[in-house]
């Protein structure tokens, strides 16, 4: 250590170096070539072994190193520089016992990580070298894309850039008058995904008297947070606005919604049996009256049936096993049902079709057609004649079908009727032409001539005779009312 320490102060006192002055003659690359002698003889001084020594910047991170990258990269231009000279100011003494080495780092071999001379690559090389994993940190946005996240915008502003899908943060806006200014803005663009975020951000940051207090008197912001609170199954904050406004059915409504949620059917009816104290309309309060009692009229039917094709008694569910459950379904789906498994009850059993009609007061159109489609599929088409014939009050029978003769046919086409029974029903539609188009679209030959008989049209009956088999009944019958 003594002979290192005499040979820099040998150095430092026998250094070629003159001072300055005006006069000096020599030109810049002299001066630089005798900089480069001085810091080779300086280097000289310090052990050759380079790939031992531990390089270190003037933050004191090792030179390459992945944090000393992220802090030279993220430094601005000039705190760099002013930085770098306080420090050369205060740690000089250390700067001579340890010198930077400039020359041995290449930028290639800073954005790779690496400290070695023999790494040493260009800037070209280090961009396309694929296969050595890159340090280099995300470069910084230029500044004019900082202004995105700026608290400088306008409630107008903010509104047009979230338009455009820009990110824009609300928290800026904290006081009650500039939230609402943002609302008024959202509503007056016209768009309601940003009527929707700035609600929410309103829905986070405001008391909730405060909010349904501004929301009364703005209508359509009101209305959009309604539906999102419906949409995301908020219900007890729906509930809490809804009794604010003093919207007492739609309060009720929205409890009785709560019941398609619940999935054990005996909770059902106990929650539907306390909805019907609820402030509804009348007629409101008709429908829930009418959806307890058939949810309980269900349970009774549900049970005994389940007995029944368990047990194997009924020849009925033997021949039609019942495909699903009777809980839970609509009105019209529970008469058809009836209508199929059990048609001939008596009135006075639950599951009779007539006693659900006067408890329901199901409409003639409705009973018919629901009761004329379930016999129709069983193909009993003695009910199907039973349903629609009907006695006046001197005792003569007549069909009548509320639902009109032709939709008779129609319901009994689709379940394969034999031509008998759709030409008595056929027979009986009152319009010639709807007649003669169903008759001919299905075949009922006898009712087409009987038809063209009435009209005496022989023309029509002659060119029919061709539609017909040569040598049939109908062809004969065709040959003796044109021979009359």
């Amino acid at each position: 250590m003594s002979r290192v320490r005499a040979d820099e102060e040998e150095y430092w006192h026998s250094s070629k170096f003159r001072a300055f002055t005006f006069d000096d003659e020599d030109d810049e690359l002299s001066q630089l070539k005798e900089s480069k002698r001085a810091v080779n003889s300086l280097r000289d001084i310090v052990d050759d072994d380079d790939d031992d020594l531990e390089r270190v910047s003037w933050s004191g991170e090792p030179v390459g190193s992945i944090s000393w990258s992220i802090k030279e990269t993220t430094s601005g231009s000039t705190s760099s520089l002013d930085g770098r000279d306080s420090s050369l100011q205060k740690g000089s003494s250390s700067y001579a016992a340890l010198p930077k080495q400039a020359s041995s780092y290449s930028l290639s071999s800073l954005f790779k990580g690496r400290n070695k001379l023999s790494s040493f690559q260009s800037l070209s090389d280090a961009l396309t070298d694929t296969g050595v994993k890159n340090y280099a940190p995300e470069l910084r946005r230029p500044k004019a894309e900082y202004k995105d996240y700026s608290s400088d915008w306008s409630p107008k502003d903010t509104v047009r850039r979230m338009q455009r899908g820009k990110v824009c943060s609300l928290e800026r806006f904290r006081s009650l008058q500039d939230k609402l200014v943002l609302l008024d803005e959202a509503v007056a663009g016209h768009d309601g995904n940003v009527i929707t975020a700035v609600l929410i951000f309103l829905k986070r940051t405001l008391r909730r008297e405060i909010l349904f207090r501004e929301l009364e008197v703005r209508q359509v912001a009101l209305c959009h947070l309604i539906h999102f609170l419906r949409e995301m199954g908020e219900q007890k904050f729906l509930l809490d606005l809804l009794r604010f406004l003093d919207r007492t059915e739609e309060v009720a409504l929205s409890q009785y919604r709560e019941h398609l949620n619940i999935q054990d059917v005996e909770k059902r009816r106990e929650f539907l049996k306390g909805c019907i104290g609820l402030p509804f309309s009348a007629e409101d309060n008709t429908h829930i009256q009418d959806h307890y009692t058939l949810l309980e009229r269900q349970i009774i039917i549900e049970a005994n049936d389940r007995r029944l094709e368990t047990a194997g008694e009924s020849e009925l569910f033997r021949k039609y096993p019942r495909k699903a459950s009777i809980l839970n379904m609509p009105l019209v789906t529970t008469l058809f049902y009836s209508c199929f498994y059990h048609y001939t009850e008596a009135e006075g059993m639950f599951s009779s079709p007539t006693n659900l009609k006067k408890t329901f007061k199901i409409p003639d159109k409705q009973f018919v057609l629901t009761a004329l489609a379930a016999r129709a599929k069983l193909r009993a088409w003695g009910d199907v004649d039973a349903l629609l014939t009907t006695k006046n009050w001197l005792g003569y029978t007549k069909k009548k079908a509320p639902i009109g003769f032709h939709r008779v046919v129609e319901i009994l086409q689709r379940n394969n009727a034999p031509v008998q029974v759709l030409q008595e029903y056929v027979r009986l539609v009152e319009d010639v032409e709807t007649r003669l188009n169903l008759a001919t679209k299905y075949k009922c030959h006898d009712v087409v001539i009987e038809t063209y008989r009435d009209l005496k049209d022989r023309v029509q009956l002659t060119a029919y005779k061709c539609k017909v088999e040569r040598g049939s009944a109908e062809e004969e019958k065709i040959n003796s009312i044109l021979s009359n």
